[in-house]
């Protein structure tokens, strides 16, 4: 069974950073895409950044991009969201999720609610 266990949350003012982990278990990452997606209250699930389970290239929303960076450890099956100059508009939670296949349309799988697993979420609140 594929589980995913965020952590990491917390209150940060605007400019700080904090670090997301996702511990993962049940699962090959070399078969697997792995992600981050948020959801803010009222609004739509979006998808953050995504990488391919056995290493290479990250994919980020526009709305992160060279604030976030997306990692794994392979050797500790774990996913990692490094979040830096976090603006108010970053506040939601967070989402650890992997696809089975690869991360290709991960993206694509956040809107349409497609992707295989998800954790339970860690909050992410950023002040003024």
């Amino acid at each position: 069974e594929v589980q995913l266990v965020e952590s990491g949350g917390g209150l940060v003012q605007a400019g700080g950073s904090l670090r997301l982990s996702c511990a993962a278990s049940g699962f090959s990452f070399d078969d697997y895409g792995l992600g981050w997606f948020r959801q803010a209250p009222g609004k739509e699930r979006e998808g953050v950044a995504c990488i391919d389970g056995r290493g290479g290239s990250a994919s980020y929303a526009d709305s992160v991009k060279d604030r976030f960076t997306i990692s794994t450890d392979k050797t500790k099956n774990m996913v990692f969201l490094q979040m830096n100059d976090l603006k108010p508009e970053d506040t939601a939670v967070y989402y650890c999720a992997a696809d089975y296949g690869g991360p290709t349309h991960f993206f694509s799988f956040v809107r349409l609610n497609a992707l295989d697993a998800w954790g339970q979420g860690t909050q992410v609140t950023v002040s003024l």
